[in-house]
C-alpha cells in the first residue's frame, strides 16, 4: 500500500477527525433506530452496532475501496432497510435475539451482493451521468443536508420535521441557535483569519465554547443529557466491544433455509441502495474535485467493509455524504483520511467517550448547513436566460425537487431516467444526414471520357449519395425515413455512406431493410459504403447487418469498402444502360482511341510505329514515384490506379483510369520525375509513347503532333472543369 505523503497527513487527520465528529453521532442514531424495535434493553446495543459500523467502514471500505477523501459510515437507506424488516421479523413473532442475528446476516450478505456488483463491472453503469443530473444530484444534497439541519439549529426536539420546526417557534431554544450562529460565522469567516487550521474544526471549536460560555449562565446546560450535546454514548469501556465479537453469532447455526429465503430480497434491496449511495456520493465528489473514482473497486471495498461490519456486530453502511464533505473541507486530500476516521470513531468510543457525549449538536448542524449551501449550484439559474437551455435547468429542478419530497435514492433514479431523456433529446436534435449530393454533382476517381462525362452529367441524378452521422436508432429513425421519402421515389440508386455512423439498432435495421425493400420494387439498389467494422460499442455492423438478414445475396443490396468504389459500380451501371459501354475486353486500336479520333490512317499507323506495345499483369507496378521516365501510357484495355503513396504501408487513391484514357502526362510534359505510383489493377494492355519518339515524329507530322498536345490539354482542362465543380457543389 502507497504511504501517503507527509505534506497530507495533517490534512488528512484534522479532515478523518472532523468527519468522525460528524459521522459517529448520526451512526449511534440509526443504530439505536434499528434495535430500538427489537425492545428497549436493545437500544444500548444499537448504538454499540453503529460505532462498530463506523470503524468497520472507516478502515476496511477506505483501505479497499480507494476513493480519496470519500467516508464510509452507517447511513439513512441501511437503517431504512434494517428497521422495516426488524418490525416485520418482530411481527411474525420471531424472537428478538435470532432477529438480531438475521439483521447481521442481512448485512453480510449485502455486503457479499456488493462484492459481487463490482466484480461483474455494475459500477460502471453510475460513470454515465450527464452534467444537469449531477448538478441536481448535488444541489438536491445541499439542500436535502440544510432542511436536515435546521430543526437541530433551532434547538428542537429530536424527530422533528422541518415545517414543523420552522412552524412553532415556541420549540426554539436560543442558546442552541447562539451555538448554531456562533458556528455558522466562524465556519465563514476563519479561512480569513487562518488557513493553517481547517474552518470545520475552528467552527467546531467556536461552537463548543460559545456554549460552554452560555453554560455559566444557565447551569441546565451541564447537564449531559439535555438534548443540546450528543450525550452519553452508553459506554466507555472495551467490554461491548468484546461481547460483541464473541457473542453475535452463536445464533447463526440455527438459521435454516426458510430464513435465508426471508434475507434474499431484502439483502439485494439493501445492497442496490448502499451501492447507489456509495456511488452518487464518488459522482459529486468527482465534480467538487475534478478527479475519477473506480466504481468497480469501490462497491468491492464497500462490500468487504460491509462483511467485516457485520461479522464484529456492527451495522451496514456507505459511502456518506454529509461527513464526505466535511472531511473534504477540512483539508484531507487521501483516501486515509476514511481510515483515519474509523481509528477515531473506535477510539472515540474506547476512551474519549464522555468528552464526546459534550459536543453541541447545533454546533455539527451548523458546520453542515455551510457545508450544504456550498453544494447549491447557483450557475445552473443562468441556464434560464437561454432558450436551449432551459430543458437542461428543468432536470436540475426535477433531481432537486424529487430530492426534497421524496429520497435521494428516488432523486438518483429520476436522475438516470433523465440522463437517458437527455441523451435521446440531443440524438435527435442533431441531423443524422450530414451531407446529400446526386451522382452529376459528384463522380469516381474513375477518368472518364468525354462522351461517357456527358452521360454521368445528363443521367446521374438517377443516383443519390447520403453521408449519414451520429446513432442510428428508434429516435432518428423517423427523421432518415423523411429524409429519404423522396429519393426513395426519383432514384434508382441509393449510396449511404455509413463512415461516420456511431451505433445502429433494430428499429433503424428494420427501416433500412423497408427502404431496400422499396428500392427493389423498383428494382433499384440501396448500397452501403466504407460501413465502420467495429462500432463504438464493439459491434461488428456488417455482421449485425447479415444477422438481421438486411445484407443477403440474393437482395438489391451492395456494399463496398469505399464511397470511391460504389460511386464508380454506379457510374458503370448508368452508362452501360445508356447503351454506351463496349466490350472491355477487347483491345482498343490507336485509332480508337479518343485522343486521335478522326486523325488519318497513314498518319497514325506512322504513329504505332513509334509507340510500344506493352501487357501489364494485374498487381504490377507501372512505374513508382520519384521514377525518371517521360513516357505517355495510352490504355488499350483494362484499368490502372494512380496511388499516392504516404508511408510503407499507406496509400491514397489519387484516381483510376480504364479504356481509352491516357496518364503519365506530367512526365512527359514537363520531363519531371513521376509524382505518384501507377499500378494495373487488372491485366492492362497499353501503348507506350516516348517524348523522344513523339518529338522525332512531330518533325515531320508537325500538325498531329500538335493536335496530339491540344487533345492533351483539352482533356486535362476537362478534368480541371469536372473537379471545379464538385468542389462547388461541396462548399455549397
Amino acid at each position: 500500500m502507497k504511504l501517503p505523503r507527509l505534506e497530507n497527513l495533517a490534512g488528512d487527520f484534522w479532515g478523518g477527525l472532523a468527519a468522525m465528529l460528524v459521522a459517529l453521532p448520526s451512526a449511534i442514531a440509526f443504530g439505536v433506530t434499528i434495535y430500538a424495535s427489537l425492545g428497549g434493553s436493545y437500544a444500548a446495543y444499537g448504538a454499540l452496532a453503529g460505532i462498530l459500523g463506523a470503524t468497520a467502514m472507516g478502515l476496511v471500505a477506505s483501505s479497499m475501496g480507494g476513493t480519496n477523501r470519500l467516508i464510509s459510515a452507517p447511513c439513512a437507506p441501511a437503517a431504512a432497510v434494517l428497521t422495516a424488516f426488524a418490525i416485520e421479523r418482530i411481527q411474525h413473532g420471531t424472537d428478538p435475539v435470532a432477529v438480531a442475528v438475521l439483521l447481521a446476516a442481512l448485512g453480510l450478505a449485502a455486503g457479499v451482493l456488493q462484492v459481487a456488483f463490482g466484480s461483474i463491472g455494475l459500477g460502471r453503469l453510475i460513470k454515465y451521468m450527464p452534467y444537469p443530473v449531477v448538478s441536481g444530484y448535488l444541489s438536491g444534497v445541499g439542500l436535502y443536508i440544510i432542511s436536515g439541519q435546521v430543526p437541530k439549529f433551532l434547538g428542537t426536539p429530536a424527530g422533528t420535521h422541518l415545517g414543523h420546526a420552522l412552524a412553532s417557534p415556541a420549540l426554539w431554544v436560543w442558546q442552541g441557535m447562539a451555538v448554531g450562529a456562533a458556528t455558522i460565522l466562524a465556519m465563514l469567516f476563519a479561512p480569513r483569519v487562518t488557513q493553517r487550521v481547517p474552518a470545520a474544526i475552528l467552527a467546531l471549536l467556536a461552537g463548543v465554547l460559545c456554549y460552554f460560555g452560555l453554560a455559566l449562565f444557565d447551569a441546565a446546560l451541564l447537564d449531559p443529557r439535555n438534548p443540546l450535546v450528543i450525550g452519553p454514548l452508553g459506554g466507555s469501556g472495551g467490554g461491548g466491544f468484546v461481547d460483541a465479537m464473541a457473542g453475535r453469532w452463536t445464533g447463526v447455526g440455527q438459521l435454516g433455509m426458510a430464513d435465508l429465503t426471508v434475507l434474499l430480497m431484502p439483502a439485494l434491496t439493501l445492497a442496490v441502495l448502499l451501492s447507489i449511495d456509495t456511488l452518487k456520493t464518488c459522482v459529486v465528489l468527482d465534480a467538487l474535485t475534478r478527479s475519477r473514482h473506480d466504481s468497480n473497486r469501490e462497491l468491492i471495498g464497500q462490500g468487504l467493509g460491509n462483511i467485516t461490519s457485520a461479522v464484529i456486530g456492527g451495522m451496514p453502511g456507505a459511502g456518506t455524504m454529509g461527513a464526505t464533505l466535511v472531511n473534504m473541507s477540512s483539508g484531507a486530500m487521501t483516501r486515509y483520511s476514511g481510515f483515519i476516521e474509523g481509528v477515531l470513531a473506535l477510539l472515540a468510543f474506547l476512551l474519549l467517550g464522555a468528552l464526546i457525549s459534550w459536543v453541541p449538536v447545533p454546533a455539527l448542524a451548523g458546520i453542515l448547513i455551510v457545508v450544504g449551501a456550498r453544494m447549491i449550484d447557483r450557475h445552473s439559474f443562468t441556464f434560464l436566460k437561454q432558450r436551449s437551455t432551459m430543458l437542461d435547468f428543468g432536470v436540475i429542478a426535477a433531481v432537486v425537487v424529487t430530492a426534497l419530497t421524496v429520497s435521494l435514492i428516488a432523486a438518483s433514479g429520476v436522475g438516470i431516467v433523465l440522463a437517458v431523456v437527455l441523451f435521446i433529446r440531443e440524438q435527435i436534435g442533431g441531423s443524422i444526414i450530414r451531407r446529400k449530393l446526386l451522382g452529376n454533382e459528384t463522380f469516381s476517381k474513375r477518368v472518364r471520357t468525354h462522351e461517357e462525362m456527358e452521360i454521368l452529367t445528363a443521367h446521374g441524378s438517377r443516383a443519390a449519395i447520403i453521408e449519414l452521422q451520429g446513432s442510428l436508432f428508434f429516435g432518428t429513425a423517423d427523421q432518415l425515413y423523411r429524409a429519404l421519402e423522396h429519393d426513395l421515389k426519383t432514384r434508382d440508386f441509393l449510396i449511404l455512406d455509413m463512415r461516420r455512423i456511431q451505433t445502429v439498432d433494430v428499429t433503424a435495421a428494420h427501416l433500412l431493410e423497408q427502404v431496400k425493400d422499396m428500392l427493389a420494387e423498383r428494382h433499384g439498389f440501396l448500397i452501403f459504403s466504407q460501413i465502420p467494422p467495429n462500432l463504438p460499442s464493439g459491434r461488428d455492423l456488417q455482421q449485425y447487418f447479415d444477422q438481421v438478414g438486411l445484407i443477403r445475396s440474393d437482395s438489391p443490396v451492395r456494399v463496398f469498402a469505399e464511397l470511391d468504389d460504389a460511386l464508380e459500380w454506379v457510374e458503370d451501371r448508368i452508362i452501360h444502360e445508356a447503351e454506351l459501354s463496349r466490350d472491355e475486353e477487347i483491345a482498343l486500336e490507336l485509332q480508337e482511341v479518343e485522343l486521335f479520333a478522326g486523325r488519318k490512317e497513314q498518319t497514325l499507323a506512322e504513329l504505332e510505329q513509334c509507340m510500344e506495345k506493352r501487357h501489364v499483369t494485374a498487381g504490377d507496378t507501372i512505374f513508382s514515384r520519384g521514377d525518371a521516365g517521360d513516357e505517355l501510357f495510352l490504355i488499350r484495355r483494362g484499368a490502372v490506379r494512380i496511388m499516392l503513396p504516404l508511408s510503407d504501408r499507406m496509400s491514397h487513391h489519387l484516381g483510376t483510369f480504364g479504356r481509352g484514357a491516357f496518364f503519365g502526362e506530367m512526365a512527359f510534359l514537363d520531363g519531371e520525375v513521376r509524382s505518384a505510383n501507377a499500378v494495373a489493377f487488372v491485366d492492362t494492355e497499353l501503348y507506350v509513347l516516348s517524348r523522344r519518339a513523339f518529338d522525332k515524329f512531330a518533325e515531320d507530322h508537325k500538325k498531329l503532333g500538335l493536335k496530339l498536345m491540344e487533345g492533351i490539354a483539352s482533356v486535362l482542362a476537362s478534368r480541371l472543369r469536372y473537379t471545379n465543380a464538385e468542389l462547388r457543389v461541396l462548399e455549397s
